[in-house]
């Protein structure tokens, strides 16, 4: 699923483009040293048992930056989860929904679709570029 580790690269790349972003940097940071570390993607689960507990807090107070987040680190987690090969993985097209749910994300917080986009479609020059921009751009 992990085909030369382009799925966790991209990954890192979103993760690093939207951190600086963020209010609650707890799990995303802890996505984003996950995503380049495999000792860690068994510990997703409970990861996205902790950011579940957010996700549902978020939609009570009804903070929709917060929500988007959330759910964008969901799907982050459960598909470092599967890849770790541990049993019981979370649905197999978990790692479909990340770029629908970081264009979901970025629109929320002002990043436009172009720079989600280059995370994940572009060679890593410009992935550079975007980084030497102030736009993240790849995995710490």
């Amino acid at each position: 699923m992990n085909y030369g580790g382009t799925i966790t690269r991209d990954m890192g790349c979103l993760l690093d483009l939207f951190a600086p972003h963020c209010e609650d940097r707890e799990t995303i940071d802890w996505l984003r040293s996950a995503v380049i570390d495999r000792g860690k993607w068994q510990k997703a689960h409970g990861v996205f048992g902790h950011i579940r507990s957010k996700s549902a807090k978020a939609e009570r107070s009804e903070k929709s930056i917060a929500i988007a987040q959330y759910l964008f680190e969901e799907i982050c987690a459960k598909t470092l989860y599967n890849l770790s090969g541990n049993s019981a993985p979370f649905d197999a097209d978990s790692p479909y929904w990340i770029v629908p749910n970081a264009i979901a994300f970025a629109r929320r917080i002002g990043i436009n679709d172009q720079d989600v986009l280059a995370c994940i479609t572009s060679p890593m020059e410009w992935r550079q570029t975007l980084q030497s921009a102030g736009h993240g751009g790849g995995s710490s």
